[in-house]
């Protein structure tokens, strides 16, 4: 009797194994698109209501831009750890595929920065944004990141709605050459001719513009650039 009850509960639960689960009870089965591969890259670089100043907006830049970015982690001309492991494995089509999935995308922008900063200062930013300082050597920042200073496609990223502490932080970067770009890099030359009041005062005024709901990188520039730039070569 003992043996026939343990024979009946063991192919009872044998046959529960092997039933069908309810639909309740299945696994999700999760679509195969980019949105769904790139969940962990949206979650910081792409928030509706956020501008990160660590973790900036990477929706609505350009392709190729987005694309050098990618490269120049995987081969170390940007440091940042966990960007490097998210990308070191990835062959260079699939980078491409992921900088067009984020250059296809148009998020709200987001409000512009209030500021502490003294309106002399922000005054010496805007001169730099729109005029450049000849003396130093130092073009207009719409002289290549367009006259609204969304971008230019297809490498030149925007400039309007990054966080002050976010640029503040990428002119140190190439001050102290942990971020470097194609040769010859124009953004390198120019953080050395500035000042470090300078850097702070177009931070600032950059990160009080507004960008329009409907600004887009534009499609041209006057060439050649004012400086030889690898990024983006005339």
């Amino acid at each position: 009797m003992r043996n026939t009850l343990t024979s009946a509960l063991v192919l009872g639960a044998l046959a529960s194994a092997a039933a069908p689960l309810h639909a309740a009870e299945r696994p999700a089965v999760l679509p195969d698109t980019m949105a769904q591969r790139l969940l962990a890259c949206a979650s910081c670089h792409a928030k509706k209501d956020v501008n990160d100043a660590y973790f900036p907006r990477i929706s609505g830049k350009p392709a190729g831009y987005l694309y050098n970015q990618l490269i120049n982690f995987r081969e170390g001309r940007r440091q940042y750890p966990l960007m490097t492991y998210m990308v070191d494995h990835l062959s260079d089509a699939y980078l491409l595929e992921i900088a067009d999935h984020f250059a296809a995308e148009h998020l709200p922008p987001p409000p512009a920065q209030a500021t502490p900063a003294a309106p002399a200062v922000l005054a010496r930013g805007r001169q730099l944004a729109l005029q450049g300082d000849p003396a130093l050597k130092v073009p207009a920042c719409i002289a290549c990141h367009g006259e609204k200073l969304t971008g230019v496609t297809p490498a030149i990223p925007g400039l309007a709605g990054l966080p002050r502490d976010y640029l503040n932080a990428q002119f140190g970067a190439w001050r102290n050459k942990t971020r470097r770009a194609h040769a010859p890099d124009c953004m390198a030359v120019i953080t050395e001719r500035l000042s470090l009041e300078d850097v702070n005062a177009v931070s600032a005024w950059l990160g009080t513009q507004q960008v329009a709901p409907e600004a887009r990188p534009a499609a041209a520039i006057a060439r050649p650039l004012p400086m030889q730039c690898g990024s983006a070569p005339d």
